[in-house]
């Protein structure tokens, strides 16, 4: 008996030392992307993404749960523009606040996950004119550090796929809402 435990000890280590060393080789930085091009002038798309109050029209991630608490502050939109929001355990916590809005080419926010695990990103949405007129291509980018327990996960997860479905969620729902308005 004394003999199948050491051996089952050996191979649980063995395990656990072929999972560390594979985390040990995943990069330092993450970013996720994804693009969808919109048959509306960025200056129709940039306000929806501009103002947090619009994500509820577009967001993936804003009927996860029925109960979300959302809170605002800061400016009405662009710059300065807050929102929090607390949620079940499949929205989380967190705060997202626009450090830069120039219309209408580029937003960028810092992206601050609290629950179900800390993390601090950014996200970017830029907007591209297409050759064809009126046509705008959103790229949406998320990049962050990976702490060494994100790493660990990466072994099992694939994280650009899991995010990756969401964005592109966003992005259909964006492109909808976008293309009606213009």
């Amino acid at each position: 008996m004394l003999e199948i435990i050491a051996i089952i000890a050996v191979i649980l280590a063995i395990a656990i030392a072929i999972v560390l060393i594979l985390a040990s080789t995943k990069p330092a930085t993450f970013a996720i992307q994804r693009s969808a091009v919109m048959q509306a002038p960025a200056e129709a798309v940039f306000p929806l993404i501009n103002n947090f109050h619009q994500w509820t029209k577009w967001s993936p991630w804003e009927n996860r749960d029925p109960a979300l608490k959302r809170t605002y502050g800061g400016a009405e939109s662009g710059k300065g523009a807050v929102y929090a929001w607390d949620g079940n355990k499949n929205v989380g916590s967190g705060r997202m606040e626009i450090l830069d809005a120039s219309s209408p080419s580029k937003i960028t926010i810092k992206l601050d996950f609290l629950k179900p695990f800390e993390a601090h990103n950014t996200a970017e949405f830029t907007f591209v004119p297409e050759r064809e007129a009126g046509a705008t291509n959103v790229i949406w980018v998320m990049r962050g550090p990976s702490s060494f327990m994100s790493k660990v996960m990466q072994v099992f997860m694939d994280f650009d796929k899991m995010i990756g479905r969401d964005f592109e969620t966003g992005l259909a729902n964006l492109k909808t809402l976008a293309e009606k308005k213009a």
